[in-house]
């Protein structure tokens, strides 16, 4: 399909900088093909599903992935900005590196400081693989845990560029972009959509019959990749790892068989769940990398309605929502969003999606 169907004009002042406070206060537009779309706001969440529908949540966590360090070789020295996007081993993530022409195999990265700083706190890396479009792979010189703690110590939050092109990161961001149910560390940008639960949401949501349930994709920054491919057939998505337990599918199995609804938060829980199903839709245990790539035309297998924020024109994600709910259905609703006033991306409002096929 051509891309620039999937092309809008949003205005810079939609984009928001910070989430709504209590986050169970931001806008939730609800779309059902063939309906009027209704404003309302996320605490109103249970009364929009039913008794036995499940709920389910990516509970990955997200790590300081965003690094600064100098590239030394030999007497020559240049700062490098990196983002881990995908472990690969205890000591090795693959990374988005700027500027990666700077870079060669072999070159070794003091991280934690830039050319104005000491060099107390560092970390220290060797690139051992370049691949395409500025993505490398580095082997860090700790391992495991103890990587993961020095992380935590020199990196950053990896704001969307939407939103760090506007203002630097804070302390804030630091639980800001994080769900309140976050758990298996490892993802590079926030399950958004998940952003918005509250403890007091989860409360009236077990009150009203609702379950919850769990799955794990370390959201990678491939998510915030423009398709810069005319036709979506020569767009490459980046692999991310995934995770799917046996009691989350063999609950889900469950629910489906006794009538309930499937109401993935975030297009991350879909992907995974539409990753791991069987061809009928039945789930069972599964881990590994999915690449998954969902446009108009694509027959959803498993969840039927989809909670998600506002998302960027000509992105995977504008053409997951389209081929959900219905390319005419979905450029109606965001036009209505965007003359409303609705918040887009990372920190902005929500839209419950109801399946154009259902």
């Amino acid at each position: 399909m051509r891309v620039d169907l999937f092309d809008f004009d949003l205005p810079e002042g939609h984009i928001a900088l910070r989430p709504a406070e209590p986050r169970d206060t931001a806008r939730l537009l609800v779309v059902r093909p063939g309906e009027p779309l209704e404003d309302r706001i996320v605490r109103e969440l249970p009364g929009l599903l039913k008794a036995g529908d499940a709920l389910v949540f990516n509970d990955t966590r997200v790590i300081p992935a965003q690094l600064t360090g100098l590239r030394r070789r030999g007497d020559a020295v240049a700062q490098v900005d990196a983002t881990l996007h995908m472990r690969v081993a205890p000591d090795r993530w693959k990374a988005f590196m700027r500027p990666a022409k700077r870079l060669a195999v072999g070159d070794r990265i003091q991280f934690g400081h830039d050319d104005s700083a000491c060099l107390l706190g560092t970390l220290d890396a060797t690139v051992v693989e370049k691949g395409d479009g500025g993505e490398v792979t580095i082997a860090f010189d700790l391992a495991g845990p103890a990587l993961d703690d020095a992380l935590r110590e020199v990196g950053h939050i990896p704001l969307p560029p939407y939103i760090a092109g506007k203002r630097p990161e804070d302390e804030r961001d630091r639980s800001d972009y994080q769900t309140i149910y976050a758990r298996e560390e490892g993802a590079v940008a926030a399950p958004t959509a998940g952003l918005h639960f509250t403890p007091e949401l989860f409360a009236a949501l077990d009150e009203a019959g609702i379950e919850r349930h769990f799955v794990t994709l370390h959201v990678g920054a491939g998510t915030f990749l423009p398709v810069k491919a005319d036709d979506t057939a020569d767009h490459r998505m980046h692999a991310e790892i995934g995770h799917v337990s046996a009691a989350t599918a063999a609950a889900l199995n469950e629910v489906k068989a006794r009538g309930g609804r499937i109401v993935a938060v975030g297009t991350t829980s879909l992907r995974l769940l539409e990753s791991a199903a069987a061809p009928d839709g039945s789930l069972a245990e599964w881990s590994g990398a999915t690449d998954i790539f969902i446009t108009p035309g694509y027959r959803f297998r498993t969840a039927n309605v989809l909670m998600t924020n506002f998302h960027l024109p000509r992105s995977t994600l504008f053409m997951l929502v389209s081929a959900f709910s219905g390319m005419e259905t979905m450029r109606a609703a965001y036009d209505h969003a965007i003359a409303d006033g609705y918040r887009f991306y990372s920190y902005g409002d929500g839209s419950l999606l109801f399946r154009s096929d259902d």
